[in-house]
């Protein structure tokens, strides 16, 4: 539809008007058209491009900035096909750069190979054949092996790109051994990490990326009280930290149970952040439950309402945090103020500074409440569970409501039967025999007959699910729950149904029959006398 638009559009595109198309749909972050604008590129023939190597590199860009290498990658091997399209030192930096960020090392030195290499037989040359675009890697491109280094944890591929530059008498910038020390830092080389940064620091200027890196590898080795000094030395050079620095120092400290400290930090990274408070906060919280200490955390967190509102991640993290400390009555005050929190919103902008449970949270609270055997703060939670929109989930909730109802919470049973018929979705086989047991149990036979033909199930594997041979299973698994004369009356309940219907062939309830009669016959056969096997005809 975007080909055809582009062509009922009746404009005479050049490669200047193909450019800026690419590049705003990059700003959009709609790769997709991307790819659909060169899918038309290359189909018009009639269209004459002078520059088609811009377009396609632009492309490659986008795509980067998407992070999807494999597009990329595909664009890539197409523009090598051709010379008015073949690779130039821009185009390998947008290849070499996307696949760095995504880790991908042997694509990575395909690539390099491909810009040392001569170009493929079937590319067509033209008139030039003394033409040559065989390149070297540049800096640019190294330092995209080292981003694939860092996602691979592979230190020896660091020095390996320190020998290719020592090689080609490059000089390793102040951001290449910054990459060599996060290289480090990954694979938890702390040594080479400070030994880098040693080396750094005499050859050219710090920045404040290398002393990020240098906090984060005292942090690792525990080191806080040098983590602050380093930044401090910072400071005292005139370098302006950035605010993913003080974050990671303010999370440092909070590790290290210095949250007074950690906090300060936070009037340092509002000068610089650009995103919003709330995330540094949570981010605060999230290091100080990892470390093991909850105290910390709701200590931030409650500090942090007089900043800014927490959004319904910093409380989902609270509530884990509660929870994983075995904490379940303060994890369950604070759901209670969520739930508090969602019933004074009455317009979208209440939404900024009130909390909405998601299924998350929902999720969270069940889990704990069959944990702790809390069956009725079950009951609740499940309730407003569907209460504020969030569906049943077969696969997530179907256990777990199937053990509260044996722990006697039949009414949830019920709930949910409503809620699946409403939203017009067939409830799940393990629902309508439990379902089915409940009405038997309370001798309600139209109710247990109610549950299975009130149903659809025509697929082999729901058939299967109603078999002669799954019933009697159910029936000798449940048979404490059964009354000797409810059987029978279910028996002549069902014959009277199949009589009186059109079509006599139901396999669903004739396989109940039988079932139910072999049932009874093996269960009397334990007792004296034998019944009249006529009664159950």
């Amino acid at each position: 539809m975007f080909s055809k638009m582009m062509r009922s559009a009746k404009i005479r595109f050049t490669d200047h008007s193909l450019l800026k198309v690419i590049q705003v749909l990059g700003r959009f972050g709609n790769w997709r058209r991307v790819l659909q604008v060169i899918e038309w590129f290359q189909s018009r023939e009639r269209f004459k491009s002078h520059k088609p190597k811009y377009i396609y590199t632009a492309a490659l860009d986008v795509l980067g900035k998407s992070k999807r290498p494999v597009e990329a990658l595909n664009i890539f091997h197409e523009m090598r096909q051709q010379r008015s399209t073949y690779p130039d030192l821009a185009a390998y930096h947008c290849i070499a750069v996307t696949l760095g960020q995504a880790g991908q090392m042997k694509e990575l030195l395909d690539v390099i190979d491909c810009m040392r290499s001569p170009p493929q037989k079937k590319c067509k040359l033209g008139e030039f054949d003394e033409w040559d675009p065989r390149l070297e890697p540049d800096l640019v491109v190294y330092d995209a092996v080292l981003n694939a280094c860092v996602k691979n944890k592979q230190w020896e591929g660091a020095f390996w790109v320190l020998q290719q530059l020592k090689e080609q008498s490059l000089q390793p910038s102040s951001t290449t051994y910054g990459l060599v020390m996060e290289v480090m830092l990954s694979c938890e080389k702390y040594n080479l990490v400070h030994e880098f940064f040693r080396k750094v620091d005499k050859i050219s200027m710090l920045k404040s990326s290398n002393y990020k890196i240098l906090v984060n590898t005292l942090w690792k080795e525990g080191k806080t009280d040098e983590a602050v000094a380093a930044v401090k030395d910072m400071e005292r050079r005139g370098i302006v930290g950035t605010a993913s620095l003080y974050y990671d120092l303010a999370r440092c400290l909070c590790s290290a149970g210095r949250c007074e400290e950690a906090l300060m930090q936070i009037e340092k990274l509002c000068k610089v952040a650009n995103k919003p408070l709330f995330v540094t906060y949570t981010g605060l919280i999230q290091a100080c439950l990892d470390s093991g200490s909850v105290q910390n955390g709701s200590y931030i967190f409650d500090q942090m309402h007089k900043f800014c509102s927490p959004n319904v991640v910093t409380y989902n993290i609270m509530l884990k945090g509660y929870l994983d400390h075995g904490l379940f009555e303060k994890a369950k005050d604070l759901f209670q103020q969520m739930l508090d929190d969602s019933k004074q919103i009455t317009s979208i902008a209440d939404y900024k500074s009130r909390v909405v449970p998601d299924n998350y949270t929902f999720n969270t609270m069940l889990d704990a409440c069959i944990a702790e055997k809390k069956w009725d703060d079950f009951t609740f939670v499940y309730q407003q569970m569907l209460h504020h929109g969030c569906h049943f989930n077969t696969k997530r909730h179907i256990k777990m409501l199937l053990e509260a109802c044996r722990a006697g919470k039949g009414e949830l049973l019920e709930t949910t039967w409503k809620h699946l018929i409403q939203a017009n979705r067939a409830p799940p086989t393990a629902i309508i025999k439990e379902r089915f047991c409940m009405k038997l149990e309370q001798n309600d036979i139209s109710g247990a007959i109610s549950c299975i033909t009130s149903t659809s199930h025509q697929t082999t594997d729901e058939l299967y699910a109603f078999s002669e041979k799954v019933w009697l299973y159910l029936f000798e698994n449940n048979s404490s729950r059964f009354q000797k004369d409810t059987l029978i009356g279910l028996i002549h309940e069902l014959n009277n149904i199949i009589a009186g219907s059109d079509d006599r062939s139901n396999p669903r309830l004739e396989n109940l029959i039988r079932s139910c009669k072999e049932f009874i016959m093996d269960r009397a056969a334990e007792s004296d006398p034998m019944p009249n096997e006529a009664t159950l005809v």
